[in-house]
C-alpha cells in the first residue's frame, strides 16, 4: 500500500505555510499540520489552513522542537492511515517542484526512505553550510557507511512502518538534532534509503529557528550518543553487510 501524505512541523511560520500548504495540495498531496505550540496569530492562520479539504491540523500544547513535532506527525499519520510521509520544512526553502518526482520514486520503492541531498543556491548562510561538512563525516562515522549523503537535508518522504518500529524502541532528538540522529539509528537496522537532488534556497525574510549555540551543542551530544552506540553496534552492523 502507498498512501501518503505531506507532514509539516510549524512554529512560528504563519508567513511562508500557506504557500507550502497550497503547493502541496497542488500536487495532489494531503496535508498534515502539526502546531509545534506557535503563537496565537500563527495558530489562527493554521485553524485556516485546517478548513480546507485534504488539511487536517494537530495541536501540541507547547513547543517541544521540530524532531518532538515530526515524530508526532508520524503517529498522527498512521492513525489517519497514511502508509508514507512527505517531510516538508514550513519555511519555504524547499523546492515543492520536485514533490512528484520524490513520490514517484516512493511509489516505485515503497520499503525505502526517499531522501533529499541539497543543491544549494548564493542564499545559504556560509557558517551553516561548512558546519554540515563536519556533521558530514560523523554520520559517516557513527553509521559505518558513505550511504548517507546528507543527514540535515528534512525533505525526505518516510515508509511510517519501520520509523514507528524505531519510535518505540529508541530515544530519537526531539529538537534540530533530529533529522541526523533518525537517518543514522535506521542505517543501523538496514533500513533501504534512496537519494534525489534537491534544490535549496534561504528566503531572505525567512524566519530560521536555528539557534547557533544551543543547537551546535545538541548536535554535538547526538554525535557522542551515536558514536558509542556504534560501537556497541558495530559487529552485528558489519556481519549484517557482509551477509547481505
Amino acid at each position: 500500500m502507498h498512501n501518503p501524505c505531506a507532514l509539516i512541523p510549524v512554529y512560528n511560520h504563519e508567513a511562508a505555510v500557506p504557500a507550502v500548504v497550497h503547493r502541496l495540495l497542488d500536487s495532489g498531496l494531503p496535508c498534515l499540520l502539526v502546531d509545534d505550540g506557535s503563537s496565537p496569530a500563527c495558530a489562527t492562520v493554521l485553524a485556516r489552513l485546517a478548513s480546507l479539504d485534504n488539511v487536517s491540523l494537530l495541536t501540541l500544547p507547547t513547543n517541544q522542537g521540530k524532531g518532538a513535532a515530526v515524530m508526532a506527525g508520524f503517529r498522527e499519520a498512521a492513525r489517519l492511515g497514511f502508509s508514507h510521509a512527505l517531510q516538508v520544512d514550513a519555511d519555504g526553502q524547499h523546492d515543492l517542484r520536485e514533490v512528484t518526482t520524490f513520490l514517484d520514486a516512493s511509489r516505485t520503492h515503497p520499503e525505502a526512505l526517499i531522501c533529499g541531498y541539497p543543491e544549494y543556491d548564493d542564499s545559504v548562510p556560509k557558517g551553516r553550510l561548512y558546519a554540515r561538512y563536519l556533521t558530514h563525516v560523523w554520520v559517516w562515522i557513527n553509521s559505518l557507511s558513505l550511504q548517507i549523503r546528507d543527514s540535515m537535508c528534512g525533505f525526505r518522504i518516510y515508509p511510517l512502518a519501520p520509523v514507528l518500529a524505531l519510535m518505540d524502541s529508541a530515544n530519537i532528538g526531539k529538537r534540530m538534532d533530529f533529522d541526523s540522529d533518525i537517518l543514522v539509528r535506521l542505517a543501523w537496522r538496514s533500513q533501504p534509503m534512496r537519494w534525489l537532488p534537491t534544490q535549496v534556497h534561504y528566503p531572505t525574510d525567512g524566519l530560521s529557528h536555528f539557534r547557533m549555540v544551543r543547537d551546535n551543542l545538541l548536535i554535538s551530544s547526538m554525535h557522542t550518543r551515536l558514536f558509542f552506540g556504534m560501537l556497541v553496534r558495530a559487529p552485528m552492523i558489519l556481519w549484517r553487510r557482509w551477509q547481505a
